[in-house]
């Protein structure tokens, strides 16, 4: 099984969540998409992010893709932190081939991740292009870093059978629901 897992504070999800997790399943060929909502992300403001049941049911709302899971696995596993998460999934599930799946603006911030280079050599990492961080994204310390080891993007659907590090950027229509702009009141 090819599983995708698409961390997130959600904070409110949005129409642009929903657009990365259809373009990695599609684009991976992946069996499922697992929205691993986060109890709390280290790097926001707890003051600022909404109750667990409100932000997984709005996750629920845009995760109406067949194959699309919602799930407080980090908070039901008491971790905080990706990386714990991935090596307790992968411990439990040593048959499943698993993908981190970002948007471009997860990824340039993701050297600030506690983990971060173990995340990519844990498992291949996906990349969905959004508006705003293509440049950031794609000279981050994270890209940088593992440049040797991004696939071209017409390797996607066999990045799930890869051994990490291995990563790949997915171009494609731009969506540009932003969850800071709709908590400030702003569409996108």
């Amino acid at each position: 099984m090819r599983v995708g897992l698409f961390g997130g504070s959600f904070n409110p999800a949005h129409e642009g969540h929903a657009h990365v997790a259809e373009t990695a399943m599609r684009r991976l060929e992946l069996d499922k998409v697992i929205w691993l909502v986060s109890p709390q992300n280290p790097l926001k403001s707890s003051a600022e992010t909404r109750p667990l049941a409100e932000r997984m049911a709005g996750a629920r709302r845009w995760a109406q893709e067949r194959g699309m899971i919602v799930s407080d696995a980090e908070t039901r596993l008491g971790s905080q932190y990706t990386i714990d998460t991935l090596r307790v999934l992968r411990a439990r599930y040593p048959g499943v081939k698993f993908v981190w799946i970002m948007g471009a603006d997860s990824l340039a911030g993701f050297h600030r991740w506690r983990g971060w280079t173990q995340i990519m050599r844990e498992v291949p990492v996906a990349v969905v292009s959004r508006p705003w961080a293509a440049l950031k994204a794609r000279t981050s310390p994270a890209a940088r870093r593992f440049a040797w080891a991004r696939w071209p993007s017409s390797a996607a659907a066999i990045l799930a059978d890869a051994k990490a590090p291995a990563w790949v950027y997915l171009r494609g229509p731009l969506n540009y629901a932003s969850s800071t702009a709709l908590r400030a009141g702003r569409k996108g």
